[in-house]
């Protein structure tokens, strides 16, 4: 589908930028006026890690004139293996000021806006009301169905990226002109049936892969050049070395985009995609307080075994999200006192509190924030 350049075209071209962009003003589907639409865009990447690290490096070196950067996570040495705008020097700093970062030394011609925010219904549309382009490179279905959502309210694109394993999948919604993600997946999955990359694994170049796609079809939009993946889904196999594209229909009957001027954001995200919305919660203060007090309960570390070993909370124990699923964490549990589950930051530790209590655990609670907020108590106490 052939759709109009997204962005106006910008002032003219420095001397430098026309050094710098040569590459991009000689084809001529491009040229100059192209550039000059990119140097005025507005994209706003959700997200800095295995998707957002070659969304927004590609995107910078193409000239996009204004990146924004939202993510509220700090850099973990875990996600180096794939998030490559990230390096061992910025473990422990903050996504957004790691990125940006790298960002400035790639392009001084880039203006960079960090949202070091956690995304929800209360700021998305706010936020987003400030871009022409929404990357999602996020890694969970309540996030991704809120970012969905406002961009049909706010008539925005959204280019869309996924990865599991070895496999990745990219595509366009914009439900001016086609479906959105609800089309495709009208309701998320059960809880804990799909597992994060930290459960499953995940190849690390592979994110490039997809997050190259991404920044091409960003900058397609913003130049009118080529046909973008609006109503089609790229499907890679990365085992096989596989491309392949199919067609992807609007839904008449869609909740959201069928009437757009009428759709609504969900109020709670995680309650929608299956967290429940019983869930006890405790923040790291009170966690502290628990273990001064000497109160007799269970402190239970959800993450993998490579999390623990790098560093887990004093007096708990490792059962993996995975056993919450098929049963072998509610034998290691006793009902006779009451348990707290932890992980990174609080997404793990929600669902496999769900399950647990689905088991009759009624005196369950898990960490606000994960083991993430514990340190930054512990930091600052």
């Amino acid at each position: 589908m052939k759709i109009a350049p997204l962005v106006e075209a910008g002032p003219e071209l420095s001397a430098g930028e026309i050094r710098r962009y040569a590459r991009h003003l000689v084809l001529p589907e491009v040229g100059n006026l192209g550039q000059r639409r990119l140097a005025n865009a507005r994209v706003l990447c959700v997200g800095a890690g295995g998707l957002g690290s070659p969304v927004l490096m590609y995107l910078a070196a193409a000239g996009v004139g204004t990146l924004g950067i939202l993510d509220f996570d700090v850099v973990d040495e875990t996600n180096l293996q794939r998030q490559v705008i990230h390096g061992q020097a910025d473990v422990g700093t903050k996504k957004v000021i790691s990125a940006a970062r790298k960002i400035a030394e790639i392009n001084p011609y880039v203006k960079v806006v960090t949202h070091d925010i956690r995304l929800d219904p209360t700021n998305v549309l706010e936020i987003f009301a400030n871009y022409d382009i929404i990357v999602d490179g996020t890694d969970n279905f309540a996030t991704r169905y809120m970012i969905n959502d406002a961009c049909v309210i706010a008539g925005k694109p959204c280019v869309w990226g996924s990865l599991y394993q070895f496999d990745g999948q990219a595509s366009v919604f914009w439900a001016t002109y086609g479906p959105c993600y609800r089309c495709v997946h009208p309701t998320p999955p059960p809880a804990g049936l799909v597992p994060n990359c930290a459960e499953g694994g995940i190849l690390g170049a592979l994110c490039a892969s997809i997050g190259a796609i991404q920044a091409t079809e960003v900058i397609k939009l913003i130049s009118g050049v080529g046909s973008p993946l609006v109503g089609s889904l790229i499907i890679y196999d990365g085992l096989e070395s596989n491309f392949e594209k199919i067609h992807i229909a609007k839904d008449p009957a869609c909740s959201v985009c069928a009437d757009p001027s009428s759709a609504t954001l969900e109020k709670d995200y995680e309650s929608f995609c299956g967290a429940p919305s019983f869930a006890s919660e405790i923040t790291a203060a009170q966690l502290a307080t628990r273990l001064r007090s000497g109160e007799n309960f269970q402190l239970v570390d959800v993450r993998e075994p490579y999390e623990w070993d790098d560093s887990h909370i004093e007096g708990a124990v490792l059962i993996p999200q995975a056993e919450f699923y098929d049963g072998r964490a509610q034998t290691k549990i006793s009902h006779d006192l009451p348990v707290v589950l932890y992980c990174h930051l609080g997404i793990r530790s929600a669902h496999a509190l769900s399950a647990l209590k689905q088991s009759g655990f009624a005196n369950a609670s898990h960490l606000l924030g994960g083991i993430d907020s514990w340190d930054e108590y512990v930091r600052n106490e």
